[in-house]
């Protein structure tokens, strides 16, 4: 799975509003021949507006790319639209001329005339040069030598010397947690043997001080045989590794550093089996090749049947999933999903995207993310290191994959015409036939073939399950002590 950086350029900030000019000085008028006041005001105002008024420099849009979000913005009107929706003369207005001795004052101003709409256009006016006033009145107070006004700056020392995040809040646990998430970069080994491969990027978190790292089965398949993996921390260190194991039906995979660094600090797991709708959630990953992105929602439902392909055609995985709102985006794969308290929970791990069903496409987070619970994932990850291998609880019978809403129905026959229910088997052992319809796990309802092995694999070989199914319109129960199959063929 490939991943790019997306993004949209951020623009220059707008340019600072012109120094208004300093307030004109009242004309004196001699003594033998005053000048009446009216013209000159009107001298003044018609020197105001020959002054050149400045120009807005637009900035080029930054280029858009897929699935990139544009919100489109109103600009804030220039400095000289500003200052003449204050006043001929800009901000601050000129004090008002005194006429000389004896000169007739100016004619009153006549009563404005009503207009419809115009109380909503002053008001957005005001809205938009309202933040121009206190610079306006400062820089004219400061001309005027007003030794009477105080500046009311606060000094950044009054501010708190240090500020301390409580623990439990996503800051304090994306802080701690992050120093354990990975950035893995995958790249196959091309046409013969060339390491420089297409690859992908996925996310993987530290599992043990022996630097075992934890991700998704589909991150690093591309690169498992004969390609190159690598890890980089948050601080920016990289470290290659490798493959230790693989499970393509459960997604997860397990990768050791090749030189890990001392001091390596595992997140701590939680127990997935106890998380409720409703508890809050933050995912680490790298979406669309961003490291270090820190997403929060919560757990929006539990036990949710997921049936997932890497989009090679290859096996599909299926999981009982969490389901979260936190924003999971291709490049997430294989990241934390960390409860409250900083434990993980679950392995992100699919989205529903529209259009496109369930998978790791290149379609966007829609709020639908789906995450491996720790439980399976660790035993899974437990088994990876120990063997290599991974162990998969069945129940020795083929069901259909195709059909839902009705339970999950045992094929006629199996792969290459064998049967269907595995002679001797736990099925056949547990009484059941092909065409038996399971509607039943546990406590758990069955409505189809992936929602069946989505709850088989929440389990250990060895475990004995009540089964609800129907046969010739009549419900029964029996139990089935799952047995094991080892590998992924």
């Amino acid at each position: 799975m490939s991943t790019e950086n997306e993004g949209t350029e951020v623009p220059a900030d707008p340019s600072a509003p012109s120094v208004p000019p300093a307030p004109p000085t009242p004309p004196v008028a001699p003594p033998a021949a005053p000048e009446p006041v009216a013209e000159s005001a009107q001298s003044d105002a018609a020197d105001t507006q020959a002054q050149p008024q400045p120009q807005s420099h637009a900035h080029p849009e930054a280029p858009t790319q897929a699935h990139a979000h544009v919100q489109a913005s109103t600009p804030a009107p220039a400095p000289a639209q500003a200052a003449h929706a204050a006043g001929a003369g800009g901000w601050p207005p000129p004090p008002p001329a005194v006429p000389a001795w004896g000169a007739p004052f100016p004619p009153a101003p006549q009563a404005p005339r009503k207009r419809t709409g115009g109380l909503v256009a002053a008001v957005l006016v005001a809205a938009l040069v309202a933040g121009g006033v206190g610079g306006g009145i400062g820089y004219w107070a400061a001309e005027r030598g007003d030794e009477s006004i105080s500046s009311t700056t606060v000094a950044a020392g009054d501010s708190p010397a240090s500020f301390k995040r409580d623990p439990g809040t996503v800051a304090a646990v994306a802080g701690k947690a992050l120093p354990s998430v990975v950035t893995i970069q995958a790249k196959s080994g091309g046409a013969g043997g060339d390491s420089e491969g297409a690859g992908g990027t996925g996310t993987g978190f530290v599992y043990d001080k022996e630097g075992h790292i934890v991700t998704n089965n589909h991150v690093v398949a591309s690169a498992a045989e004969g390609g190159t993996l690598s890890a980089t921390f948050s601080n920016g260190k990289t470290y290659d590794a490798e493959v230790v194991g693989r499970a393509e039906g459960y997604d997860v995979a397990v990768l050791k550093l090749k030189k890990a660094p001392e001091g390596l600090a595992p997140l701590a797991l939680g127990d997935s089996d106890k998380v409720a709708v409703g508890d809050s959630t933050i995912a680490i990953g790298a979406p669309f090749g961003l490291s270090n992105t820190v997403t929060t929602g919560i757990i929006s439902a539990k036990n949710r049947p997921v049936a997932s392909g890497d989009g090679s055609g290859g096996s599909n995985s299926y999981m009982s999933a969490l389901q979260t709102d936190a924003s999971i985006n291709p490049g997430n794969s294989g990241g934390p999903l960390l409860d409250a308290n900083g434990s993980v929970i679950g392995i992100n791990s699919a989205i529903q995207s529209t259009g496109n069903g369930f998978g790791q496409t290149q379609a966007g987070s829609i709020g639908l993310g789906f995450a491996i619970p720790v439980n399976q994932a660790k035993n899974v990850a437990e088994q990876l290191i120990k063997t290599g291998k991974p162990v998969y609880p069945v129940i020795g019978a083929t069901v259909n994959m195709t059909e839902k809403g009705e339970g999950a129905t045992i094929a006629d026959e199996g792969a290459g015409g064998t049967p269907a229910v595995v002679p001797n088997g736990p099925a056949a052992q547990a009484g059941l036939k092909a065409g038996d319809v399971i509607t039943g796990f546990d406590d758990r309802q069955i409505d189809s073939g992936p929602t069946l092995i989505s709850e088989i694999w929440t389990h250990k070989s060895g475990d004995s399950i009540k089964i609800t199914y129907e046969r010739d319109g009549k419900e029964a129960t029996t139990t089935v002590t799952l047995g094991e199959r080892t590998g992924d063929n």
